[in-house]
């Protein structure tokens, strides 16, 4: 999850003082519509990357064709992207919007990279059936979290203590190696970002209200409720595909 403001009912309404219902509903569509953009352009930046590294000879330069092990490029594709996400996170206020939209899709082209190595594990039907199923899933989640008057925000603490978990859990049965194990972390992984989907979109509705009418504010938080929803996105994706996967 990335790190920045949560602001809730206060701001929001202390933001949309004396402004009519139809202007901010126009301006929350309007910014809305530019993080889904951002977003969805990410993930398909992604699999286009993916997908042109896994057919062609630079799977090379990623998985070692005589071992099957990883390059030291796929390190750096590995780890780089957390460096970007961590540079978005605290540094947002002291960078340009062009420079976090850059950084953004930096940030999804060397997902794409680590993505290509997807293919070498998984078959490209089972790719594809679980890329449709995330999709389908994560818009009414989306929706979900755009059109509820439910306050999604109790959630946060369990979310993320639920995210903490899962990794530590993931680190753990990399020794215990436990198929029954790892089938349970990836169904709890799917679970709890299907529930991020929802509080994140939520979120960015509530981050709106706070920056309406600040051109320069608006167009970074924009990235970074798209930089949410992508890495939202990718974590169900991968959690499902690690559940329903078909193996080679």
């Amino acid at each position: 999850m990335a790190i920045w403001q949560d602001p809730r009912t206060t701001s929001a309404s202390a933001a949309t003082v004396g402004v009519p219902s139809v202007t901010r509903d126009a301006g929350l569509r309007s910014y809305m519509l530019s993080v889904y953009n951002y977003m969805a352009s990410g993930v398909l930046l992604t699999g286009i990357i993916a997908l042109g590294v896994a057919n062609s000879s630079l799977i090379n330069l990623i998985v070692n064709p005589a071992t099957g092990q990883a390059t030291p490029l796929f390190w750096v594709a590995l780890f780089a992207p957390l460096a970007i996400v961590l540079m978005l996170s605290f540094g947002i206020n002291r960078i340009s919007a062009g420079t976090a939209q850059a950084l953004f899709w930096v940030y999804a082209a060397l997902v794409g990279v680590q993505f290509s190595s997807l293919f070498m594990v998984y078959t490209g039907v089972s790719i594809a059936q679980t890329f449709f199923a995330v999709a389908a899933a994560f818009l009414g989640l989306s929706l979900y979290g755009y059109t509820t008057k439910r306050d999604l925000s109790g959630m946060r603490t369990f979310l993320v203590m639920g995210v903490v978990g899962i990794f530590i859990a993931l680190l753990i049965n990399m020794f215990l190696r436990s198929p029954a194990f790892d089938l349970a972390i990836s169904a709890i992984g799917v679970l709890l970002f299907a529930g991020l989907t929802a509080y994140d979109t939520q979120k960015i509705k509530s981050v709106y209200f706070a920056v309406a009418g600040h051109g320069d504010a608006m167009a970074k938080t924009a990235v970074m409720g798209a930089l949410q929803l992508y890495l939202d996105f990718i974590n169900m994706f991968l959690f499902l595909l690690r559940f329903m996967g078909d193996r080679r």
